[in-house]
């Protein structure tokens, strides 16, 4: 059972974040971190790193956890859409 439908992917909704006038390697400059990393998260194919989170909060006026948690719903929906084994429930017993 899907959390959610397909949530975006958080460089998805840092595009439209980042003014049409602000290039990437501009971006990239502000968050001083490398063009291609930054490139990379736009694109899909980055994460969103605590590291990078901090970051983009203190650029944006965000919090951390925004970039985190966008990224973890992400994550947690790509994983639901991979086959798993059946995983038995841990049962406790009283002591």
């Amino acid at each position: 059972m899907s959390r959610m439908h397909n949530p975006p992917h958080p460089g998805a909704v840092l595009r439209e974040w980042i003014p049409e006038d602000v290039t990437i390697t501009q971006a990239a400059e502000a968050l001083q971190i490398n063009r291609v990393t930054l490139s990379n998260l736009l694109n899909g194919s980055g994460n969103v790193t605590a590291n990078i989170a901090l970051r983009l909060a203190a650029w944006l006026g965000t919090s951390p956890d925004l970039w985190i948690g966008m990224q973890s719903q992400w994550d947690l929906w790509q994983a639901e859409q991979q086959p798993r084994p059946t995983i038995q429930p841990l049962v406790r017993h009283a002591a």
